[in-house]
């Protein structure tokens, strides 16, 4: 039998990335800061993200291009993967990410929203998620809303 289902969620938009409370727009600086160290000379679209962990520093990581295309790296999954082994022991809050140019909005792409849900899965807690654009953002409470029909091996 057919069924018809709903998938609804909540976020909030920025009109302003002043409107932020300052403990994100910190977290979005440095977003900003590491935008520049990105290597991206096929695609011109560098990316920097950064996450508040629940210890209170913060990590930061660029995307990284290769000749050998898709060998490169998007700034979240870089960042996620470099957490992972070397800070185990905290759980990520908040990621953050900024993109250069940023007239549009930088939302993460299928790979890196199936990354931030196996991470939120493996950590037991929820990631915020704020997405930015020159002056304005949008935020999730929890990277699970990015990806309603995600892929999952075990349950």
């Amino acid at each position: 039998m057919m069924e018809q289902k709903h998938y609804t969620f909540d976020f909030w938009h920025y009109a302003s990335l002043d409107e932020l409370p300052a403990e994100d727009r910190r977290l979005v600086e440095r977003a900003r800061a590491v935008c520049k160290s990105a290597y991206a000379p096929y695609s011109g679209f560098r990316v920097g993200a950064a996450v508040r962990l629940s210890d209170g520093r913060i990590q930061t990581a660029s995307n990284q291009e290769s000749e050998v295309f898709p060998s490169g790296m998007c700034a979240e999954r870089v960042l996620l993967y470099q957490i992972q082994p070397l800070l185990a022991e905290v759980s990520i809050e908040t990621l953050a990410l900024v993109s250069d140019p940023d007239k549009a909005v930088c939302y993460p792409c299928g790979a890196c929203r199936q990354v931030l849900l196996d991470t939120e899965k493996r950590q037991g807690s929820p990631i915020r998620v704020i997405m930015t654009g020159a002056a304005c953002a949008t935020v999730v409470a929890q990277a699970r809303d990015l990806l309603p029909f995600a892929f999952m091996l075990k349950k």
